[in-house]
Parts: structure tokens; C-alpha cells; sequence
């Protein structure tokens, strides 16, 4: 996808607009935009001390470990499936 024809969208992540921009539909950008707004949110109720990048840092570091299990648990049902060679 050329420059030109890359997606735009302004999101709202805690507190902070910021343009995305990528290949990605909008509505796809929106909901990525929102869930990681919800995560931060989730980690500031919990803890209202943090700073903003403290809840970023942390919501990141949430969401990378439920991406590595999920890639794991993908990985391991993939080779459920596979059938044995010999």
C-alpha cells in the first residue's frame, strides 16, 4: 500500500489524540487505539499514583505477555494438528 493510500485516524488514548496512520482500516485502528486505552484505564483505577507513561510502560507489558501466551497457545494447537511424520 503507497503512501498515499495508508488510512488516517484520530484516536483518544488516555487523555492524549493522536493521528494514526497505517494499512490497517479505521475501524481496526479504533479498536486497537480503544483496547489499549481500556488497559491503561484498568491499571490507573487500580493503582492512581501512576504516571501516564507508567500505565503506558505497564499496559504494554500486559498486553506483550497476553500476545507471547496466545503465539504459545497458537503454536502448541498447531502442532496438535499437525499429523506425526515419520
Amino acid at each position: 500500500m503507497s503512501e498515499e493510500q495508508k488510512f488516517r485516524v484520530e484516536v483518544e488514548i488516555f487523555g492524549e489524540f493522536y493521528t494514526l496512520k497505517g494499512d490497517s482500516s479505521p475501524a481496526q485502528m479504533m479498536k486497537v487505539a480503544q483496547y489499549v486505552n481500556h488497559k491503561m484505564k484498568q491499571l490507573a483505577e487500580r493503582n492512581p499514583k501512576l504516571s501516564k507513561s507508567q500505565a503506558a510502560v505497564l499496559a504494554a507489558l500486559n498486553m506483550a505477555d497476553e500476545l507471547l501466551k496466545l503465539r504459545e497457545e497458537y503454536e502448541n494447537m498447531v502442532k496438535m494438528l499437525e499429523p506425526e511424520s515419520k
